[in-house]
Formats: C-alpha cells, structure tokens, sequence
C-alpha cells in the first residue's frame, strides 16, 4: 500500500496496458474509436489533457480528456480494482480539470453509461450533476 503513485500524460506508448485496463473494467465500452489511430489523433489533438496513473511501472489508472474551445469532454476514467480507494480516479480528474482551467474551459461534460452504478456513484459522490432535459444522438460518418 506504500507505493508511489505517478500522474502523468497519458501517450501512445499507453495505449496496449489502457486498452487492457479499459477491457477489464465494468461499466467502460471500448468501441472503434479506441483504435490505435483514432486515440493516437485524439491524444495529439488534446496533447497534455489525458493521463495515465502508473503505480511500480503498471498502469492503474487511466482518463482521456480534451476540449472543443467552449467545453472540456472526460471519457474512460478507469481505475484498476487491485488499487481503487487510493484516490486515484479523484487525482486523474484534477489534473485534467486543472489542465482544462489552464486552457480557459469552465464547463467539463462526460458521458456515464446508464447502468455504471459505480460510474454514477463516483461522480455524484464528487460533484458532478447529473442532467436532464436532453438525448444524445450518433450518427457514423
């Protein structure tokens, strides 16, 4: 329990042990925009928001972040089970909040899957509203 618990950038040299945390994680889907391309240009794009929490050279913990220039997005906070209650997942989101602020952004939006029940608890737990009043529509293009 005494290891030293690292927060930095996330990069595409990540991206096999966050594929597999993010596969062994209830509650987070993995789809085709996790593929090594399309996260390599959402890394770029974003460069310096997403982080990764490496604890004795494995990654526990993960949270991809970015911004559109109004508002800040978080997608695939995970958190190894071996190594929640540390704090973790609360240290990953104020990075990318600080590193949001940084940039100007006062709003942050994620999206939750409905049936996260941890999900859902952690956010509600640490301040975040849940809204109401509109749907999200996809379309592939």
């Amino acid at each position: 329990m005494g290891e030293e618990i690292l927060i930095r950038s996330m990069s595409m040299d990540d991206y096999g042990e966050a594929l597999e945390l993010w596969h062994s994680v209830e509650g987070l889907a993995v789809s085709e925009a996790d593929s090594p391309e399309q996260l390599g240009r959402y890394l770029e794009r974003n460069h310096g928001f997403s982080f990764v929490c490496v604890i004795e050279s494995r990654i526990a913990g993960t949270l991809l972040s970015g911004h559109d220039g109004r508002r800040g997005y978080m997608y695939h906070l995970a958190v190894d089970p071996a190594y929640r209650s540390r704090g973790i997942a609360s240290q990953l989101v104020e990075h990318a909040l600080e590193a949001l602020r940084r940039e100007g952004i006062d709003k942050c939006h994620i999206f939750v899957i409905s049936d996260n029940e941890t999900g859902k608890r952690f956010w509600s737990a640490n301040g975040w509203e849940q809204r109401s009043g509109f749907y999200v529509y996809s379309k592939s293009v």
